[in-house]
């Protein structure tokens, strides 16, 4: 198996989000429905077992600690599988070293299907999620950004029979939720404040000239409300402020995104000659 930071292509220091970056990356450069290539599947398989591992810190330093044997199948204390089902979707989770094994109490999940994995970040099918689909109805849904961020039901109507659906938390354009007898596709509109990339969400905020050099609080929109930012002085237009498990929640996960504030400084248009001689006054004594 190769190395999983040589298959991503990213040094063992990568931060979280150089990682992400460099999987969606090789994700597409080598997804089977854009390369043709006839290594392709197998390569795209390799990277998306990189990502499962050096996403997570707890594989990844088990990973750094005993190399790819951890994660192979087959050897000693090797994973033994299972799966569930919960509502229309189908979760698998593998469990790495039997008894005795140095790896019996650390629960490594598992190898997802690659390919539905890409189909949840990047939005569209592969070809043997299409050869699993082809006699599936796939019908589509579009929903407010709050109903995705925060899940709800909707009643449709399918083959003329009225159906209630559950729509999990999280969900963004390109989503496939696969249910009993067909596949939803789902498109989310876009929010007048916030952008989406992910389970990020980005916002700007305007703050006066003064706040930003003597600094102070601002309010700040989140999904939950507003809360209240202290401003250092001499913030720069352009900073950003992470809140940390302020963004979107991820798709039946207790996992969330995070809040991006982009701090923008307004100029006013317009001065009165009072407030042109204080600012002025102001550049002479910076």
């Amino acid at each position: 198996m190769k190395d999983f930071y040589e298959t991503l292509g990213v040094s063992k220091n990568a931060t979280t989000n150089e990682i992400k970056a460099a999987y969606r990356k090789q994700a597409l450069k080598w997804h089977p429905d854009r390369n043709k290539s006839t290594e392709a599947e197998e390569r795209f398989k390799e990277v998306n077992k990189a990502y499962e591992v050096l996403s997570d810190p707890k594989k990844k330093e088990m990973y750094d600690q005993y190399g790819t044997d951890a994660f192979q199948k087959g050897t000693p204390g090797g994973p033994q599988g299972y799966a569930y089902n919960q509502g229309p979707f189908t979760y698998t989770y593998s469990n790495f070293g039997g008894e005795g094994s140095p790896f019996e109490n650390v629960d490594f999940g598992g190898f997802s299907d690659p390919f539905e994995i890409f189909e949840q970040f990047f939005g569209f099918g592969s070809r043997s999620s299409r050869g699993r689909s082809q006699r599936r109805q796939v019908y589509e849904i579009t929903l407010d950004f709050d109903e995705a961020v925060r899940g709800v039901e909707k009643h449709v109507v399918i083959k003329g029979e009225s159906k209630k659906i559950k729509i999990p938390a999280g969900v963004d354009s390109g989503n496939r939720i696969r249910f009993s007898d067909f596949d939803l596709l789902v498109n989310v509109k876009p929010h007048s404040s916030f952008r989406r990339e992910g389970q990020d969400i980005y916002i700007e905020k305007e703050m006066s000239y003064p706040t930003a050099v003597m600094g102070g609080v601002i309010e700040v929109s989140t999904l939950k409300g507003t809360v209240q930012l202290r401003v250092r002085p001499g913030t720069q237009s352009g900073s950003i402020v992470r809140l940390r498990g302020e963004g979107i929640p991820y798709p039946s996960s207790t996992r969330r995104g995070d809040l991006y504030v982009v701090y923008k400084i307004k100029v006013p248009e317009r001065v009165t000659s009072a407030a042109k001689k204080l600012l002025e006054e102001l550049e002479d004594e910076l």
